[in-house]
């Protein structure tokens, strides 16, 4: 059943406005053409491009700093003990539970104030701010089964704090790390109400808001909508490829070392 919208976009997407019209949205087209594809690729006609490049420098600068946050809060919370560590992981995992719709007017209110409305930088914070709670929540439980021997052991040879965490338990966390890369580049290249909400200007609009510029006051482009939206989710599929072997040979691994 899930399948049924990406039958319906990939046999739209090859099809005219007037089959379309005509024959309806679900029909296979009598003429495999590929002049949608060639449309709202031409910067000429569009700004497809644009889009697919705002969407990269929101998407890889947000998943790095939610990830690399969220491993330091993890490790922390995971590994050290300290007087009100439970309820300070309890406070940062409850921003998972927190519906965005709740926070748009402050968050608007905000990026407006501090002069960030209409930027990447607006998305890229609040993309951030709401990916450490899961980020944190997977690092944690990760970090929390490692065997503290191996921590005990590289301070008993003299290592630091910081050598302990880069070289010692940063690496047996690869598995992990490809988990939350493809959970959080699929999460915020998909996202459509954030960049909508805080940014206004075609140079600051991500592919999936971008799409809608492909409606008109009276028509709707099915094709050339179909069309982008097949282009904007090729990104999501590499990363989901490439990081769903890279997370498979990591556990053969592990598993072959334990």
């Amino acid at each position: 059943l899930f399948m049924t919208p990406v039958y319906g976009a990939i046999v739209t997407a090859f099809k005219s406005q007037a089959e379309v019209s005509a024959g309806g949205y679900w029909t296979i087209p009598t003429r495999f053409a590929a002049e949608n594809f060639e449309r709202v690729l031409d910067p000429e006609d569009g700004n497809l491009g644009l889009y697919l490049q705002n969407s990269l420098l929101l998407t890889i600068p947000a998943s790095l700093f939610s990830i690399a946050l969220g491993t330091l809060a993890g490790y922390g919370l995971g590994k050290y003990s300290f007087k009100g560590d439970g309820l300070l992981f309890i406070l940062i995992v409850a921003g998972m539970f927190l519906p965005p719709q709740i926070a748009l007017i402050p968050v608007f209110r905000l990026m407006n104030d501090i002069g960030l409305y209409d930027t990447l930088w607006a998305v890229i914070i609040i993309h951030t701010a709401f990916g450490i709670p899961i980020c944190t929540l997977v690092m944690r439980n990760f970090f929390q089964v490692v065997p503290n021997a191996l921590r005990e052991a590289a301070l008993i040879d003299g290592a630091n704090e910081y050598s302990i965490f880069f070289r010692i338990m940063l690496p047996l966390t690869l598995p992990a790390l490809a988990v939350l890369a493809t959970l959080q580049f699929t999460w915020i290249w998909n996202d459509f109400l954030w960049p909508f909400i805080l940014t206004q200007r075609a140079e600051s609009r991500t592919v999936m808001v971008g799409i809608l510029n492909l409606t008109g006051q009276y028509t709707v482009d099915w094709g050339g909508q179909a069309a982008a939206s097949l282009i904007g989710s090729l990104p999501t599929l590499f990363i989901f490829v490439f990081f769903q072997r890279y997370f498979i040979r990591g556990l053969t691994l592990g598993a072959v070392k334990g």
